[in-house]
């Protein structure tokens, strides 16, 4: 199975890409074909339908090849004003933006119809990005995903990692696997159905 992990950050120190890192882990673990992508690598301007007019940029072109060919993607999201972060929302707009007069690309939902998803989140405050899941799931639901049920919130996310970058918890691990489990058995049945 092909899964796309990525964090919805590109700050160094970003706890989310720590989870990511830990999720791409997990999810090697289980014997899976692991792409852990890293946003910051791609150079995606905020999405404006003036400049797209010109033509969609050639990393967002890149990007939607990548997340095409994964039928899961797992997710790990910060939580910035009780919300998802524009990194994602700016993402997932030209992503799904068709693209006029190319005959694969004109379709909005090419990228996304039917991925499996998993959502995370890290977060120094208890909730670990909670209320950034529940908006950021309507939002992959709107994009004809399939959104596992299982989800994982890491609170006190500051304490949370050793200084190799490791969840320290056993139990976070396992909530973790929990997630990534869900997400490669529902792919695994999605595609053979």
């Amino acid at each position: 199975m092909k899964v796309l992990v990525f964090a919805g950050s590109t700050r160094i120190a970003s706890h989310n890409r720590k989870l990511a890192r830990e999720v791409a882990a997990v999810t090697r673990e289980r014997g899976a074909d692991v792409t852990h992508l890293e946003l910051g690598d791609y150079d995606i301007p905020m999405y404006n339908a003036d400049l797209e007019a010109r033509g969609t940029p050639a990393d967002v072109m890149k990007l939607k090849q990548v997340f095409y060919e994964h039928p899961a993607w797992i997710v790990c999201t910060p939580e910035y004003n009780a919300s998802y972060p524009a990194l994602v929302k700016n993402t997932l707009d030209w992503l799904s933006s068709p693209v006029k007069n190319d005959p694969v690309w004109n379709d909005d939902f090419r990228f996304s119809r039917g991925k499996v998803v998993g959502v995370l989140s890290a977060s120094p405050g208890a909730l670990g990005g909670l209320r950034s899941q529940s908006h950021l799931i309507p939002l992959l639901f709107n994009l004809h995903c399939w959104v596992s049920p299982r989800t994982y919130a890491l609170g006190r996310a500051g304490d949370a990692f050793d200084e190799q970058g490791r969840l320290k918890s056993d139990a976070d691990r396992q909530r973790v696997a929990t997630v990534v489990d869900q997400v490669l058995w529902a792919a695994e049945r999605l595609q053979q159905g």
